[in-house]
């Protein structure tokens, strides 16, 4: 498994990647291509999972919603 450090230098790679609209890359050797920009959302969102995990802390989401109705 690899330590924090390193999943923290893999994602920000991912997020320059996606930033700079690039489909695929290569890290230590490894080449992966991404169809869709989901598909790298979701590797970003599974990287930042586990590293949350790695450091012991979590990741939280708020979902607000409103209606009008009665």
């Amino acid at each position: 498994m690899a330590d924090i450090a390193d999943m923290k230098a893999q994602l920000a790679k991912l997020r320059a990647k996606r930033a700079d609209g690039v489909a695929g890359y290569e890290i230590d050797g490894m080449s992966t291509t991404f169809r869709r920009d989901s598909e790298i959302a979701a590797a970003i969102r599974d990287l930042e999972a586990r590293i949350a995990s790695a450091e012991g802390t979590a990741i939280r989401k708020v979902r607000i919603t409103s209606s009008k109705g009665l």
